[in-house]
């Protein structure tokens, strides 16, 4: 590990966009990293790293399995899929929240019966009912769980909420915050002793342009 470039995990998509943001304003051309047409590993040229881009869950496997040694991933896979690695640095950007959401006008923690809770992420979801003392019945969905409220399958979901429209629009509203969320800088725990040197000057021009 110690002889390969350092090696870099965006999470694809609007978080890989502000991040490569990010990297040109503490100095690194990211000329390549705009211009990557298909391409998934990239480099940044005169500093020796290669960016690699992937989903975010992925992400934190290839830090945690070394072959990346930094990553940039949400606070929200993070969240759900945990690991080992450090992590850094909040970045502030990919600001949004986890909610638990019901259809308007409706009281989730009415009753006595257990409730249904839809999801795509069910590790947070058990975590959070599980701090309220609350047992809770809970279904994975893949797609639009919006939907679940709405054909009788939950009770209630936990989404990420950025503006709140489309719960609005399917005649949902939030019941309670359950977590705020951003994207974060995450480090393999093993490169940060064998790299620790180049590791730490990005750390540190990212906390620099944080301030």
């Amino acid at each position: 590990m110690e002889n390969r470039k350092l090696r870099i995990a965006l999470t694809k998509g609007r978080i890989e966009e502000k991040a490569v943001s990010l990297l040109e304003e503490i100095g690194y051309d990211v000329t390549d990293l705009r211009e990557k047409g298909r391409r998934l590993i990239l480099s940044i040229p005169d500093e020796d790293i290669e960016v690699v881009l992937a989903k975010a869950a992925d992400v934190i496997t290839y830090v945690e399995h070394g072959v990346c040694d930094l990553g940039v991933v949400g606070k929200d896979t993070i969240m759900e899929h945990g690991g080992k690695f450090f992590e850094i640095a909040d970045l502030n950007f990919g600001k949004c929240r986890f909610a638990l959401a019901v259809k308007k006008g409706t009281d989730f923690f009415a009753g006595y019966g257990v409730k249904t809770v839809a999801t795509k992420y069910p590790n947070v979801t058990r975590n959070f009912f599980e701090k309220k003392g609350i047992d809770v019945d809970i279904v994975k969905i893949e797609g639009s769980v919006e939907l679940a409220p709405l054909v009788g399958l939950a009770d209630g979901i936990v989404d990420i909420v950025e503006t709140g429209t489309t719960l609005k629009e399917n005649g949902l509203e939030v019941c309670e915050d359950v977590a705020y969320i951003s994207a974060r800088l995450i480090v393999n725990t093993v490169s940060l002793k064998l790299k620790q040197e180049r590791i730490q000057e990005i750390i540190d021009l990212i906390e620099e342009k944080l301030k």
